[in-house]
C-alpha cells in the first residue's frame, strides 16, 4: 500500500488526475470526532499503510492542530508525519495533490514527506481580491489599504512563492518562468481577469476549476474575491523534480529524506562536519524524540 496522505478538511482533496491517484485520509476537528475515534482511526491509516504524512494550513483553528499533536503523541509512533503548510488554501489542495501522486511513485514515506517543502517553492498560490483592507497574511502598504476603499477596486495577490501585490490595471504579477497548468477556485467576485489576463501573461498550459476550499475567505480576508494556484501538473516532471536532490538519512529518526529537515520528526540535516557523529538521544540538538 503507498504512503497515506491525510489532510484536515475534504475541500483540500482535488480531483484525482488519473485513475491511480489515490485520495486522501481526513483528520477530523475534536467538534466533529472524539479523541478515541480519532486514534482508532489513525491507528488503523498506519496499520493499513505503514506511514501516514498529515498537512494542514497554518490557518486551522488552534484546537485542531493540538487534536492532531495529541494523536501522534497518545500512538507513539514515529510513523505519523504532521506538516504544518503557510500556502493558501487552493494551494495547499494543490500540494496535496501533489503528494498523492508522489505516495504511489518508488520513494519512501520521508522523502514523499520532506518533498512538500520543495514542491511548495513551485506553486504560485494567489487570489483577485476586491478589498485588501482585511488580509493580514500578505504585506500591505498603507497607500493599497486606502486605494481597497475606492468602488471597483481589485487587486492580484501573491502569497507563495514570494509576496506580491498589484491594483489590476496597474502592473502585473511575476509567474513562473516553467511550464504550469492554473487552477481556480471562484468566491463571490465576478472577474474574468485570471482566465483572460493572468493565464495568458504566466503562459499556462492549462486551466482546471475547482471548488473554493471553505476557508479561503477567512485566508484572504473576503468572499469577494477567485483563487488561483500555478503548479507543476505532470507527474514525470514532480517525480525528477525529487528525484534530482540528494538524499539524506535522518540522524535522529533514521528515516530517509531530502533537503535540510525531516519530514517525521523536524529534526534537522547535520551539517557535513557533524556527519559521524553520536545520534539519538545522545543528540541534544534534536528538537523531537522519536513518538513524541
Amino acid at each position: 500500500m503507498p504512503t497515506a496522505i491525510a489532510v484536515t478538511s475534504p475541500d483540500l482533496v482535488l480531483p484525482p488526475t488519473d485513475h491511480q491517484t489515490p485520495t486522501a485520509a481526513l483528520l477530523q476537528s475534536p467538534d466533529a470526532q472524539p479523541l478515541d475515534a480519532a486514534l482508532a482511526d489513525m491507528q488503523v491509516l498506519v496499520e493499513q499503510h505503514g506511514y501516514v504524512i498529515g498537512l494542514y494550513p497554518a490557518s486551522i483553528p488552534a484546537a485542531h492542530e493540538r487534536r492532531l499533536h495529541t494523536v501522534r503523541s497518545m500512538l507513539e509512533s514515529d510513523r505519523i508525519a504532521l506538516l504544518k503548510l503557510d500556502l493558501p488554501p487552493l494551494g495547499v489542495a494543490v500540494l496535496v495533490r501533489q503528494l498523492r501522486q508522489l505516495s504511489i511513485c518508488d520513494f519512501s514515506a520521508g522523502i514523499v514527506a520532506s518533498a512538500a517543502r520543495l514542491l511548495s517553492h513551485y506553486i504560485y498560490s494567489g487570489a483577485l481580491l476586491n478589498s485588501v483592507t482585511k488580509l493580514d497574511r500578505v504585506p500591505v502598504s498603507l497607500k493599497s489599504h486606502a486605494k481597497s476603499w475606492v468602488p471597483g477596486s481589485q487587486f492580484g495577490v501573491l502569497a507563495n512563492p514570494e509576496p506580491q501585490l498589484i491594483k489590476i490595471g496597474n502592473g502585473e504579477l511575476t509567474g513562473p518562468d516553467f511550464g504550469t497548468q492554473l487552477m481556480v477556485g471562484k468566491g463571490q467576485l465576478q472577474s474574468d481577469w485570471v482566465t483572460s489576463t493572468l493565464a495568458p501573461a504566466w503562459r499556462v498550459q492549462g486551466i482546471q476549476e475547482s471548488a473554493l476550499p471553505s476557508d479561503s475567505p477567512r485566508w484572504w480576508g473576503t468572499s469577494k474575491m477567485i483563487e488561483f494556484a500555478a503548479f507543476l501538473p505532470d507527474i514525470s516532471v514532480l517525480y525528477q523534480l525529487v528525484s534530482s536532490v540528494r538524499r539524506e538519512v535522518c540522524s535522529w529518526c533514521g528515516i530517509e529524506l531530502i533537503g535540510d529537515r525531516c519530514g517525521f520528526c523536524s529534526a534537522p540535516v547535520n551539517p557535513p562536519e557533524n556527519h559521524g557523529r553520536a545520534t539519538g538521544v545522545q543528540n541534544q540538538g534534536a528538537p523531537i524524540r522519536r513518538g513524541s
